[in-house]
């Protein structure tokens, strides 16, 4: 089961994953404003398969969705803190297929356009890392805390307590 080390080191992990994105985010907004000369350019942020103004609308729902997570694991309560292991089980499938497709795209990315390598237009492949990692972090949790019944504890002990065990006396 999972100790309160590791739950406040999940926390802090899936805090500072939030934070990475949210700085990836700012960053870019800045470049798209002209206030980020000290930044890439605007080229190298984005793969440009979506125009910046769908892209920034995408990102918000990100960060609120990713926030409420971090939230909700903070406060110790909330529909993602309770532990299932079907829920971790999809994570961690959908988690590591993500994380897959990002390293096949930078080889990709690297073995087409050989002039990018290392850094150069990897900006947006790292963080798609950084939130594949969140959503990994998240289905493990769920995955090595969950039961196989996969109701939270709130739940099941609401059902014992409404319908009893009959019991048979002389």
């Amino acid at each position: 089961m999972c100790t309160r080390a590791l739950k406040d080191r999940l926390v802090v992990q899936l805090w500072v994953l939030l934070l990475l994105f949210v700085l990836r985010v700012l960053g870019q907004m800045l470049v798209a404003v002209g206030w980020g000369w000290f930044l890439p350019p605007m080229r190298q942020w984005s793969s440009g398969l979506l125009a910046y103004r769908y892209l920034l609308p995408l990102q918000i729902v990100i960060i609120f969705l990713y926030g409420k997570v971090c939230l909700s694991f903070t406060r110790g309560e909330g529909f993602m803190v309770a532990p299932r292991r079907k829920l971790g089980r999809a994570l961690l499938i959908i988690g590591m297929l993500y994380f897959a497709s990002m390293i096949v795209r930078y080889a990709v990315t690297m073995a087409l356009y050989p002039e990018r390598r290392w850094t150069g237009g990897s900006i947006p492949i790292f963080f798609h890392l950084v939130l594949s990692a969140f959503i990994l972090s998240l289905g493990r949790y769920h995955y090595l805390n969950g039961r196989e019944t996969d109701s939270p504890q709130k739940w099941r002990v609401k059902r014992e307590a409404e319908c009893p065990q009959p019991t048979i006396s002389s």
